[in-house]
């Protein structure tokens, strides 16, 4: 096969990806702030992905099922590459990959000199972290609140090159902009080489004012790393217009990929300055390719990335946006001030997202969720760390009311006894 038809074959098109045109219409109609309580809309797109019967799924923030549309263009991704196997490989895997990763910045607004695909969050940040020339007695900050992956990099780091961990408590329910910015500039010190910082804390829906935490640290000469696994492609925003240095997501939580897809954006000027995981002198050190050796891996998950994209702007960030928040604002208001019952999620509804997490007093995270599967069919999951103690909550863009009601209804039950 010429390389022209591989491209033509494996090219990413749409291919039936957008939304029919009755729903088409509905979204230019309406503002997305209008849209986000429009059940018969979601409803029908609800339609695209095979939602569970038997439980209410409201665990969506570690992985989010791709869309059916989606899922078919994976599944044909695999049976083609499998066809061609090692011809593929061989001639437009470099080609085909570079377009995608071109997509992708394209959506992150960035260049594609400054983004690599990765596997997930973990593997863009730990690369990050283990890239560094750390020195014993170097500091990095960070967030109790943080992934644990992370965090565990960073004790790698300390025992392997003598570096001080500073751990830092972000408020879980700040008044202001400032309260959070504060937290982080008490603690650099002359010795802080690094700063990690969530985009949006996985364990609380707390989104974070990034922007002004970047500008502080920069003022102090200190580079910032953010943790953007649950904000791509859930909050309306572009990496550069944060000004950090380097930024990860997953792509399998939001942008609704398959498993195994991630981005790292680093800052041109800061590639030189990190080691790479695996060596390639195939690459200046000014190159980001250098951090991206990943020798055979899964091509298809790649391809599936394109139609991933392309069904995420048949949606518009801005409508995914205002959804998300809209059905987390629907529940965390019904039972925010009830009786027996904690919420760890910041009541200003422009500090938060999709996710929440709410806790019954009585019960311990466990033992929460465990009753709400058990007794109201309805998935989460327990959450019991950093002054955190509930269970985490996340809707996607086709969760019914109705679903969020019977979670309100369990809540409130619970908390009674």
């Amino acid at each position: 096969m010429h390389k022209r038809d591989f491209l033509r074959t494996l090219g990413g098109a749409s291919l039936g990806l957008m939304l029919p045109p009755a729903q088409l219409r509905a979204l230019s109609a309406l503002s997305p702030a209008a849209l986000a309580s429009r059940d018969d809309f979601w409803g029908e797109l609800r339609g695209k992905y095979k939602v569970p019967a038997d439980f209410i799924h409201l665990e969506h923030g570690y992985y989010s099922m791709q869309s059916q549309p989606v899922l078919e263009q994976y599944v044909q991704h695999i049976r083609d590459v499998n066809a061609l196997s090692s011809r593929y490989m061989r001639t437009v895997q470099v080609p085909n990959k570079a377009r995608v990763q071109a997509k992708l910045a394209a959506l992150a607004g960035c260049t594609p000199q400054e983004l690599i695909i990765t596997r997930n969050t973990t593997e863009s940040l730990d690369t990050v972290i283990s890239g560094f020339d750390w020195k014993p007695g170097d500091e990095a900050i960070m967030s109790v609140h943080d992934y644990g992956a992370m965090l565990d990099q960073f004790k790698l780091m300390e025992r392997r090159w003598g570096t001080v961990n500073r751990r830092v408590t972000v408020p879980l329910d700040p008044q202001s902009d400032d309260e959070v910015v504060q937290v982080y500039a008490n603690a650099i010190t002359p010795r802080t080489k690094l700063l990690m910082v969530c985009h949006l804390i996985n364990i609380t829906g707390h989104v974070l004012p990034v922007r002004k935490i970047c500008d502080m640290a920069h003022a102090r000469g200190v580079p910032v790393m953010v943790d953007g696994a649950h904000a791509f492609a859930q909050i309306d925003f572009k990496i550069p217009d944060l000004d950090c240095d380097f930024y990860g997501a997953s792509l399998h939580k939001w942008l609704g990929t398959p498993l195994g897809a991630g981005i790292l954006y680093v800052k041109p000027g800061n590639v030189e300055k990190l080691w790479p995981l695996y060596g390639d002198e195939g690459f200046a050190a000014s190159d980001i390719r250098k951090l991206n050796h990943t020798g055979t891996h899964p091509v298809h998950t790649d391809l599936a990335i394109e139609d991933a994209i392309a069904f995420h702007e048949a949606i518009g960030i801005q409508r995914k946006q205002e959804r998300l928040r809209w059905l987390q604002q629907y529940w965390t208001t019904k039972v925010r001030g009830v009786a027996g019952i904690t919420l760890y999620t910041p009541s200003d509804p422009a500090r938060t997202g999709a996710i929440a997490n709410v806790g019954v007093n009585r019960l311990k995270p466990g033992e929460l969720s465990t009753a709400l599967m058990e007794r109201y069919k309805i998935f989460t999951v327990a959450i019991n760390t950093a002054g955190v103690s509930g269970v985490r909550v996340t809707p996607q863009l086709f969760t019914t009311t109705a679903e969020l009601d019977t979670l309100v209804r369990a809540l409130k039950e619970l908390a009674l006894g």
